[in-house]
């Protein structure tokens, strides 16, 4: 549930708002949906990694991925889908980590 939610967030705001707020609706879906810090995580990453990648790919695949490539050779890599793993990386990482921070917001105040 927590991994649709944020994959569904992460989409939808990635048309509408900027990046840094897949972040935030990820962390708020942590606090409401997450159990587990493994979870909370997994999710986080997962969900926004997948969510980065359909983005990108929705934009690279009309122009035949020509700024891709460009943007790739500026970082010193070779192809164009070497750039799209570094940006799902990226995401997913930071993703996991807002998620997370969301859970582990959730229980301190549980416990409190």
């Amino acid at each position: 549930m927590l991994f649709g939610m944020i994959l569904l967030l992460a989409f939808v705001c990635g048309y509408l708002i900027p990046w840094w707020a897949a972040c935030a609706l990820a962390f708020i879906a942590a606090i409401i949906l997450g159990r587990t810090s493994r979870q909370a995580f997994w999710s986080g990453f997962g969900g926004l990694a997948i969510a980065w990648a359909a983005l990108a790919l929705l934009k690279s695949i009309p122009n035949d991925h020509l700024l891709a490539t460009r943007v790739a050779q500026v970082f010193h890599l070779k192809y164009w889908w070497a750039m799209l793993a570094v940006t799902v990386l990226i995401g997913g990482v930071v993703g996991g980590f807002s998620a997370l921070s969301g859970l582990l917001v959730k229980k301190v105040f549980e416990n409190s």
